[in-house]
């Protein structure tokens, strides 16, 4: 143990305890006791102590837990292994993963997700998977998506998603930056893609696998069919992979994703064991969420889950409460998620800002077509449930008669059009939800709740609830962590800083990009403007960084497209990328001009 001086988790300047990686405040005045003492000398004299900092850019580093003396951020630090063991021995038998095959659902409870995790632990430890690197996963959400990323991290390694529509140049470079020693591919398109970047440029990967058939082995050495895959790991004994569970530490990498910067290739955001499964507990926590058996959280898994917001939300948190997580048919945004909700009827859903516009839009359009009688129905409720619902933010809770009515009129039909009949818990993310959209849903007793977050802060960081909504605002500040706005203006308006264990460890080797993004006394900045009402309610206003967020929740970096399309058409003298917020994107060019009143375009 080395006692230093530090900013600690409190945000306060006091001597800091270090022990195992875990931060805890002392106040200087605070006496140690002689064997603390004792044990402190011990620890200094040695040349081989390196006491971890707030962050690093290494793949096998270890950063400082940031626990607060007490409260949600004092609770003891888990690694995922065992989070999830902790998991399995109270929902065991209860069921867990639901995918539609042939028709039917193929369901395994926790037992069998559990140790379907083990096997596919040992089978990439066969192949080779080395300590501190990367499994890569490339497709849509599945069964065998989230037993790889489990799998990764049981046995020692990084679950590493990849998008399913990134192009061949940006699988490349994350193949190459994270290390990626084992790449699961969902189909023959996804390794068709893969296969066409040159394998010298892939020095890292050892072996492919598909995960839905047909697999043609013949296309390449080492790639293996799921099956086959998993059927490698039975000659790796099980105390090997236990050993290797009990080496790992909460303060270091489990999972890395990779989010756009403004200027240049993605970054890989590091998220330790602590991260996730504090941040998990976070969540339930502040929604109150249900743990089975008392009743059974239900989750449709549709948003890709290489987004830090779709993984929280449909592997770590359900883990924490013992949910049940059904996969979407690959085709969920083209038409067929309203068939899944309406089949599975959720708890609890997740939608980007685009999925909830193109419901309203729904809603509106079949509004329209209805009787005249009908549509007078439909706006009387919707002004009783929009009176009902602003003053249920005012703390009233008392709804009139006409509320009931409403509510049996329109307001469960309209949910049970959805598939939403049984969901408490609306919750908009990775993007700003537009005012328009937000108080139509609320006018049908559909609250949504939005989130602020970022890759960076493991997701969350203020969440909206039932128990704490404004129309546009995100909520309050998640529990255990801490806000600070920077260089505030006249109007309170500053950067928004983040504190917390949700706070990443830093960018995968790169080092100005993590203390540009950490400053020296351990706070993150965001880069987005806000201010905080009266009441503890955050308000996003604007953005510093140029990024461009679609109303999709895709983050895209304008400047490299900019940058290209100047390169690419030499006549174009300014390129300018338009789309935040919007459903698509647009750029803005300018032509080269020629001086003279002769001149004129050749080309």
């Amino acid at each position: 143990m080395s006692l230093q001086p530090m900013l600690c988790c409190d945000g306060q300047n006091h001597t800091c305890m270090v022990k195992n990686g875990l931060c805890r405040s002392r106040r200087p005045e605070t006496q140690m006791s002689q064997e603390e003492k004792a044990e402190d000398l011990k620890v200094d004299m040695s040349q081989e102590q390196v006491t971890p900092r707030l962050w690093t850019i290494h793949r096998d580093g270890e950063v400082l837990m940031r626990l607060s003396r007490h409260g949600p951020g004092h609770e003891s630090p888990m690694t995922i292994p065992e989070f999830f063991r902790e998991s399995v021995n109270r929902f065991g038998t209860y069921p867990a993963l639901a995918s539609k095959k042939d028709g039917k659902w193929d369901v395994l409870n926790y037992n069998q997700y559990y140790e379907a995790c083990r096997k596919t632990a040992r089978a990439m430890l066969k192949l080779g998977l080395e300590p501190f690197h990367s499994v890569g996963i490339l497709g849509f959400n599945s069964i065998e998506w989230i037993l790889a990323a489990l799998g990764a991290t049981f046995a020692g390694g990084f679950c590493v998603g990849i998008y399913a529509t990134n192009s061949a140049d940006a699988c490349e470079y994350v193949i190459t930056h994270a290390k990626v020693n084992i790449l699961l591919v969902e189909n023959g398109a996804q390794l068709q893609k893969i296969l066409s970047i040159p394998s010298n440029k892939m020095e890292t990967l050892k072996a492919i696998v598909q995960y839905k058939p047909p697999v043609d082995d013949r296309k390449c050495e080492n790639l293996y069919s799921w099956d086959d895959f998993l059927e490698l790991g039975s000659s790796i004994p099980d105390a090997q992979l236990d050993q290797i569970i009990k080496s790992q530490k909460a303060n270091q990498c489990a999972v890395i994703i990779y989010t756009s910067g403004t200027t240049g290739q993605p970054k890989g955001v590091m998220l330790s064991h602590d991260n996730i499964t504090w941040t998990a507990g976070s969540v339930a926590r502040v929604y109150n969420l249900a743990y089975a058996p008392e009743k059974q959280e239900v989750v449709v898994s549709y948003l890709p889950l290489s987004h830090i917001a779709a993984q929280m939300m449909d592997v770590w948190v359900p883990i924490k409460v013992g949910a049940f997580i059904y996969f979407a048919e690959p085709d969920a945004l083209k038409g067929t998620l309203v068939n899944t909700l309406q089949e599975v009827k959720p708890t609890a859903f997740l939608g980007v800002p685009r999925i909830w516009e193109k419901m309203h839009e729904k809603i509106k359009e079949t509004a329209a077509k209805s009787s005249s009688l009908r549509r007078k129905v439909f706006l009387w409720a919707r002004n009783i449930g929009f009176k009902v619902n602003s003053k249920r933010m005012l703390g009233e809770h008392d709804p009139p008669m006409s509320y009931r009515m409403a509510k049996a009129l329109v307001f469960t039909k309209v949910k049970n059009s959805l598939g939403l009949d049984h969901c408490r818990i609306f919750i908009s993310g990775a993007a700003p939800l537009n005012k328009e959209t937000s108080e139509f849903f609320l006018s049908l007793d559909i609250p949504i709740g939005e989130v602020y977050g970022m890759s960076e802060s493991s997701g969350p960081h203020s969440i909206s609830t039932l128990g704490n909504y404004k129309v546009l605002s995100s909520g309050k500040i998640v529990a255990g962590c801490k806000n600070m706005l920077y260089q505030p203006s006249k109007d309170g308006v500053g950067e928004i800083c983040l504190w917390g264990r949700h706070v990443f460890m830093g960018y995968l080797e790169q080092e100005d990009a993590t203390m540009e993004a950490i400053d020296k006394e351990g706070w993150l900045h965001s880069g987005d403007l806000g201010r905080l009402d009266h009441q503890g309610f955050l308000f996003i206003t604007g953005r510093i960084k140029e990024i461009i967020i679609t109303a999709g929740g895709e983050n895209v970096a304008p400047i490299p497209i900019e940058n290209l399309v100047k390169e690419t058409i030499p006549i174009i003298s300014n390129a300018m990328l338009v789309g935040d917020k919007a459903k698509f994107l647009s750029i803005l060019l300018t032509l080269k001009g020629c001086r003279g009143g002769s001149a004129r375009l050749t080309e």
